[in-house]
């Protein structure tokens, strides 16, 4: 198995944390089929998630993400492309003065770009 552990500071607090933590769950069951389970601290929230190849968790504070994964046999021949996405996507929203707003107009364009041009009939 290979991991990757990704250690990221923010200045968010652990309910805006939480929120934006939430929202990717959502979003990676809606678009990977990712299973997921989250669980609130007083100091700290872990976010356990899971799918074929995949498993990890999602540690949460008030000022920190800490992503721990482990990434089965075939998604291990990814794994500098897959780390080098998620802590590009992140550091991008961390740094956007909304990170919550910056996330869904992300997931919109990803959407877009999925469906492309909108066929039309003459």
């Amino acid at each position: 198995m290979s991991r990757i552990h990704i250690t990221r500071e923010h200045q968010l607090g652990l309910p805006q944390a939480r929120q934006l933590a939430v929202k990717w769950a959502q979003t990676a069951h809606e678009h990977l089929g990712m299973a997921w389970a989250y669980l609130e601290g007083e100091e700290a929230d872990q976010l356990s998630f899971k799918r074929a190849g995949v498993h990890g968790a999602l540690t949460v504070t008030a000022d920190r993400f800490v992503l721990d994964a482990r990434l089965g046999l075939l998604l291990a021949a990814f794994r500098h492309r897959i780390e080098n996405e998620i802590v590009n996507n992140l550091d991008l929203l961390l740094a956007h003065e909304q990170p919550m707003a910056a996330f869904e107009q992300a997931v919109a364009q990803r959407a877009a770009r999925k469906k492309g041009p909108a066929s039309s009939k003459a």
